[in-house]
């Protein structure tokens, strides 16, 4: 293995991994050693065979926090949703798979569409920090969003505070669905959000690698493979071949 590729993306000799733990569809239980399983430390382990180093799983609440520690030296890898503001610290290899993004509407709601959703007076719950309000904060021109700090706590919100919408994975939604008799999730996705694997910047051969790993894995049926395996078939979809 080229060393210089080494020394970018396992300088200590082992790969360590950032992860999103808040992903329930990426992190759906643990390994008999007590680690955290799912899709993404799958696809973790399978770059660092690839690689040919050990891995090490460093867990973090959520996406944000992860992308927070671009600059500590804690992750040589990040598994996260590539996302514009996440790009100014990470280089993001393409996506891997993709989780739509959509609403909840409540009970009597006489919306129908993801466009009605974003007109001035309407008020939006989401998880700050997610993927999928970084880019409702950039696209939106009229509603408000409604900040909460994790998902329960955005449903908390938008039954507590009778807000207009709930925003989230298409999955989550369908389960807190359940919860509110009358509720209509709608059937189109404001956006996609892509899960990649990322590196710091200034990596260029650590880049490249990841690249093309994350290309073979989708092209060559791994990404699929895992998806079935951990049981998320049908919430979680293989990203296009980039």
């Amino acid at each position: 293995m080229n060393q210089q590729l080494l020394d970018q993306l396992a300088p200590t000799g082992v790969l360590r991994v950032g992860l999103n733990m808040a992903n329930f569809l990426l992190i759906t239980g643990s390994t008999d050693t007590g680690e955290p399983d799912g899709v993404s430390p799958a696809m973790a382990r399978a770059l660092a065979k690839k690689l040919g180093v050990e891995v090490s799983l460093v867990p973090f609440d959520g996406p944000g926090e992860v992308a927070d520690a671009a600059g500590d030296d804690v992750w040589d890898i990040a598994n996260i949703a590539a996302e514009p503001e996440r790009a100014k610290s990470i280089d993001f290899s393409p996506a891997y798979c993709e989780i739509q993004a959509t609403y909840l509407l409540p009970p009597g709601s006489l919306l129908q569409s993801v466009e009605e959703i974003d007109a001035s007076g309407h008020r939006i719950a989401v998880k700050e920090r997610a993927a999928y309000e970084l880019w409702l904060t950039d696209h939106l021109q009229n509603a408000t969003l409604v900040m909460a700090p994790s998902i329960d706590a955005s449903y908390e919100l938008f039954v507590e505070q009778s807000l207009d919408a709930l925003a989230g994975l298409r999955p989550k939604l369908i389960e807190q669905q359940k919860l509110l008799p009358g509720s209509r999730l709608l059937e189109a996705s404001f956006t996609a959000v892509q899960q990649s694997i990322g590196c710091r910047p200034g990596r260029p051969e650590a880049a490249a690698f990841i690249q093309s790993f994350v290309t073979e894995s989708v092209a060559g049926g791994l990404v699929e493979t895992l998806i079935d395996e951990y049981g998320v078939t049908g919430r979680l979809s293989v990203a296009p071949v980039a």
